[in-house]
């Protein structure tokens, strides 16, 4: 009985750990951050096959590159950037969990992951389209190597520069279709950077004292909260005529893609009312998220019917 009971322990540690590696893994390549980029970069691919009048499953093979090429290239860049950043994770309350803060992922094998994935998912981008694999290797080296490595550290702009990086994969999506890139491929790219900055910088506020505490030059942090509100407020505004410029997705998809809009800026406007700032940007944050996935399943539907 004694042993029987010794065994299903050691079944049961083995399996926490197994468990605990898996959960590091995922935490390493940022699994959030993979998963939304990859949402938009299925749009890209989505609205290249509808637009250029080619079937979805006759591209079978191209949509399975696309789509696994992102992942890879997406979870290499950013195992590399938790490599880059080991020395100022510890500092910050939110990623002191992380297993390069906590030693259950070596760095060196942080690098290996973040290299091996980077170059897979490149390769697998080139057996699409040569643009493609170009605009991953753009958004590689941008988040990489500007943002992680510079810009981050260095200036204020830093969110700014590093949504570059981050509006690329409905790009990559659409150019693994059509290297020809069209006006709709490049207002997928423009909403995504525009996003970005209201989106982090609510997090940021959030996050204020971590950032401040780890020598972070972030907005809120060098410019105070009423810079980044009125900086915000800026950044929603000028998503406002973006959906004239998308008028080949319909009228519904006009309408809807505009009362978002409305809505965000309605909610960026009563931060000059609300008294207590944190909360208002938890909620910024909250209504970003919900933006972004219902305005890119949106374009899927309407490109369905």
């Amino acid at each position: 009985m004694s042993n029987t009971r010794v065994l299903a322990d050691a079944d049961l540690n083995d399996t926490a750990a197994q468990t605990s590696v898996w959960k590091d893994f995922l935490s390493v390549i940022k699994i959030g951050i993979v998963n939304s980029n990859v949402i938009t970069a299925f749009t890209g691919i989505w609205l290249a096959l509808h637009f250029t009048g080619q079937g979805f499953l006759s591209n079978l093979d191209v949509v399975f590159l696309t789509i696994a090429g992102s992942a890879f290239v997406i979870a290499g860049s950013c195992a590399l950037n938790n490599f880059i950043d080991i020395d100022i994770d510890p500092l910050m309350e939110s990623k002191r969990e992380r297993p390069t803060v906590t030693g259950r992922f070596s760095p060196k094998i942080v690098l290996s992951i973040g290299i091996a994935f980077l170059a897979l998912g490149l390769i697998m981008l080139a057996f699409t389209t040569f643009t493609a694999a170009l605009i991953g290797i753009f958004g590689a080296f941008a988040y990489v190597v500007i943002y992680s490595m510079w810009a981050k550290r260095k200036l204020v702009s830093n969110t700014v520069i590093g949504s570059f990086s981050g509006a690329v994969p409905p790009l990559i999506g659409w150019a693994a279709i059509d290297p020809d890139l069209s006006v709709l491929a490049w207002m997928l790219f423009l909403v995504m950077f525009i996003w970005q900055p209201p989106h982090f910088y609510a997090l940021a506020m959030k996050r204020c004292e971590e950032y401040r505490a780890a020598g972070i030059p972030m907005l809120p942090v060098v410019k105070g909260f009423s810079a980044t509100k009125r900086s915000m407020l800026l950044w929603v505004a000028a998503l406002l005529p973006l959906p004239f410029f998308m008028l080949d997705l319909g009228i519904p998809f006009f309408i809807l893609a505009s009362l978002l809009n409305i809505g965000w800026l309605t909610m960026a406007v009563m931060g000059y009312r609300m008294k207590d700032d944190l909360k208002w940007a938890k909620l910024m944050f909250v209504y970003s998220l919900n933006y972004l996935t219902i305005l890119f399943v949106a374009m899927v539907i309407v490109t369905s019917i």
